[in-house]
């Protein structure tokens, strides 16, 4: 009962990009094209005029290199600003390249963490990326280096060389406005003092951070990237161990993964892990042109620390680390820990009255038929936690408290059909995070902000193998990030918006001739919040060419 291996770099994938349809970059919204779209938004901007800073420009990336660039503060906009933005255009010279993990870094943060398209000897493919990076902008006061890298090689038959500028935009307050809370100092959990991910290999394996703090911290926050990797591109598909070998599944420690984030050791916040499925990921058909949710551009999870400001504030230092709970190999991870500091204090005190927050305890359910001419069954895996962090700090308005309420629930329901002519694996999985953070005192009316995070996602594989040796892969996945958040201010409510990004892809693909068929995919992202004109795009592609777009998108 043979099974191919999921994996990006299966020789077949060098067969079937050769074959993708012909067609010419030439930017989003081609009818016909091949070309990389998205239906993802560009950053509004203000109305202000920029000052552009470019970092670097046409760097190549080609022999695992990596571009070293130095950064200079504008010195026409001296800031504070009402916006900062990250701009940058990637794109793959036509030929053979497998999908390639992207970052930049200015000194050792993170400022863009995303993956590459894939080409074909047809298809150059290009895109463009933007991040709004002014929740960072005590990071570009200071000239220092940066550093991209995009870990690409033109050896053992690959042909394609990665191409890619990036600049960021400094936008000037209006006359009157009031600049953005943005955070006051930005401490980094990377590799050192250049930037880099780090490694979680296994659940002991960690991210740490050990920093000396301000004395005067009002908030924190950490924004956590955990990238899978190797055996864990797919963890979704991962089965408990012990049923490893008979589910061909390649790897273990069950299809559940999650970011745990402490600080000193305490438990102090969770993280999910978003699914991302790269171009190269399962079968790169499904993603011309249309690429999975966020599988170019990652959007990180913040996780609020601020019940802890108190006891960040004590003058020691502090470790705060991060692991990712069943990771089998491995997690390229990455956080940056926010802090906003007290402008009328020089020490403010506190302490963490309350965390209920404990490790996750899954729970496994096999219910398999192991026979000599088939397997088939289900294999479950379910988590769900609910727990509180509440903290007060003594600031120059008074005593304030935050309680952080969360319920993280996860599951994933695997079925498996395997006999000596078929492997299936239909996966249904849910993530969600339903999060409550009330803050009171100080003298303001008592601020309740209610998020909610879900994460679902289908994913059916059906290979088939025929008598005369012919395999083919059926493959279809749906995936979605949805993201809720609702504010009240003494009972009134003063803000909301809702996010729903939502992608649909399916694909045969014949192994031995690397041909397609009956592939489409289609995208759809809407975003509305109460102090602005909502954003509604819509992206559908047949035979691996964009077919259709709404009028509003990137509008």
């Amino acid at each position: 009962m043979p099974r191919l291996p999921l994996c990006r770099l299966f020789p077949f994938f060098l067969i079937c990009l050769i074959l993708v349809p012909s067609a010419f970059a030439s930017g989003p919204y081609v009818l016909g094209s091949s070309n990389t779209v998205s239906a993802d938004p560009n950053i509004t901007r203000p109305t202000t005029t920029p000052c552009v800073v470019q970092l670097f420009s046409d760097a190549s990336f080609y022999d695992f290199n990596v571009e070293n660039y130095t950064y200079t503060p504008p010195a026409a906009c001296p800031g504070p600003w009402a916006k900062v933005i990250l701009e940058s255009d990637i794109n793959v010279s036509a030929g053979i390249q497998y999908d390639r993990t992207a970052n930049y870094w200015l000194g050792p943060v993170n400022i863009y963490f995303g993956t590459t398209a894939e080409p074909s000897p047809n298809l150059g493919p290009s895109w463009h990326i933007e991040n709004d990076l002014t929740d960072y902008s005590s990071i570009f006061y200071t000239a220092q280096s940066g550093v991209a890298s995009i870990g690409n090689t033109l050896c053992c038959g690959l042909t394609s060389t990665i191409y890619a500028s990036a600049s960021l935009e400094f936008y000037p307050l209006e006359p009157g406005q009031t600049a953005p809370a943005a955070a006051n100092q930005v401490y980094a959990l990377s590799a050192g003092p250049t930037g880099g991910t780090v490694p979680l290999n296994d659940s002991s394996s960690t991210l740490s951070g050990t920093f000396t703090l301000p004395t005067n911290i009002v908030g924190a926050y950490l924004d956590v990237y955990s990238q899978s990797q190797s055996d864990d591109e797919f963890w979704y598909t991962c089965s408990p161990n012990d049923v490893e070998t008979e589910l061909q599944t390649g790897c273990g420690n069950t299809g559940f993964r999650e970011t745990e984030i402490t600080i000193d050791g305490q438990p102090a916040g969770v993280a999910p892990v978003f699914p991302w499925i790269f171009t190269g990921g399962i079968d790169p058909y499904l993603w011309f042109p249309i690429p999975g949710i966020q599988t170019l551009n990652f959007i990180p999870y913040r996780v609020n620390l601020t019940p802890f400001a108190g006891l960040l504030s004590n003058g020691q230092q502090h470790t705060v680390s991060l692991s990712v709970y069943n990771a089998d190999d491995y997690f390229s991870a990455t956080a940056s820990l926010l802090v906003y500091q007290d402008s009328n204090s020089t020490q403010v005190t506190g302490a963490v009255t309350k965390n209920t927050l404990t490790t996750p305890n899954p729970a496994v359910t096999e219910n398999l038929n192991v026979q000599a001419a088939y397997i088939r069954g289900t294999v479950d895996v379910d988590s769900k936690r609910s727990f509180s962090i509440s903290g007060y700090a003594n600031t120059s308005k008074g005593k304030v408290t935050t309680t952080v309420s969360q319920s993280v629930n996860f599951f994933n329901n695997q079925y498996f059909d395997i006999t000596a002519s078929v492997y299936k694996e239909y996966i249904t999985l849910g993530s969600s995070v339903s999060s409550t953070t009330t803050t009171s005192g100080g003298g303001a009316a008592t601020t309740v902000e209610s998020q909610t995070f879900n994460f679902p996602m289908t994913l059916n594989l059906y290979e088939f193998f025929a008598s005369n040796g012919d395999v083919d892969l059926t493959t279809t996945a749906d995936q979605n990030y949805t993201a809720t958040v609702s504010t009240k201010t003494g009972g009134a409510v003063t803000y909301t918006s809702s996010l729903i990004n939502t992608g649909q892809h399916q694909d045969t693909v014949d192994f031995n001739t690397g041909l397609n068929s009956n592939q489409s995919s289609a995208q759809q992202y809407n975003y509305w919040d109460s102090t602005s004109a909502g954003y509604a795009c819509d992206l559908a592609a047949v035979a691996n060419v964009l077919t259709a777009f709404s009028p509003s998108c990137n509008q």
